[in-house]
C-alpha cells in the first residue's frame, strides 16, 4: 500500500522543531564527519507516526515508554518516531515532563492528524467528542526519502483501545520497507 501523505504542522513539546512539520524531517543535515563527504544527507528515511487516543489512555502511555526504551533500534533503521496526542499543548507537556521522550511529541487538539490519516473513531459523534472513549490507536509509516512526495507505506489502525502493533512488528515493517 502506498499513498501520498498530507503535510501537517503541529505544536511539538518534545525534541525537535516547534512547531513540527513532517517536511521538516526531510531536511538534509550536515555530515557528522566532514572529512568523509561534503554533502548534506537526510537525517531520516522514514517516519513512524503514532496516533494516540487521549492524554489519559494508559495503553498509549505504555506505548510511548516502550518505543522510547527501544528508540535506538528505530534510529538505526533511519526512522524518526513522532507521537501525536489529540489534546492541547499543556496536557501533552505533562507526558514529556513525566516520560522525557527522545522523539517529537506533538499536541493536536483538533485531531487533524487523526483525520488526515483515517485514525479510527467508534461510537459516532460521542466518540469524536470524547477521544478516550471513541478514538482508537493508529500507527503510520511514511517514506520521506522524496521530500516532494511523502508516502504512506504502511498503516495499522486499531479496532479496540488495546489493539496496537508490537514494537517488533513496527521494526519488521521498517525492515521490509528498505
Amino acid at each position: 500500500m502506498t499513498e501520498s501523505s498530507p503535510d501537517l504542522t503541529l505544536p511539538n513539546v518534545g525534541p525537535g522543531p516547534d512547531p513540527l512539520s513532517l517536511t521538516d524531517l526531510t531536511e538534509p543535515v550536515a555530515p557528522a564527519d566532514p572529512t568523509t563527504t561534503d554533502e548534506a544527507e537526510p537525517a531520516h528515511d522514514a517516519v513512524l507516526l503514532l496516533l494516540h487516543r487521549d492524554h489519559h489512555a494508559g495503553q498509549c502511555r505504555r506505548q510511548v515508554r516502550a518505543v522510547a526504551d527501544r528508540y535506538d533500534e528505530f534510529r538505526d533503521r533511519g526512522c524518526q518516531v513522532v507521537s501525536v496526542v489529540p489534546e492541547p499543548r499543556d496536557r501533552v507537556e505533562e507526558w514529556q515532563e513525566r516520560y522525557d521522550l527522545p522523539f517529537p511529541l506533538c499536541a493536536d487538539p483538533e485531531a487533524t492528524a487523526g483525520e488526515a490519516f483515517d485514525q479510527p473513531v467508534r461510537l459516532g459523534p460521542v466518540g469524536r467528542h470524547f477521544d478516550l472513549v471513541g478514538r482508537m490507536p493508529a500507527a503510520v509509516v511514511l517514506d520521506i526519502r522524496d521530500p516532494a512526495a511523502l508516502e504512506v507505506v504502511a498503516t495499522y489502525r486499531g479496532r479496540t483501545n488495546m489493539d496496537r502493533p508490537e514494537i517488533d512488528e513496527l521494526l519488521a515493517t521498517l525492515d521490509r520497507r528498505t
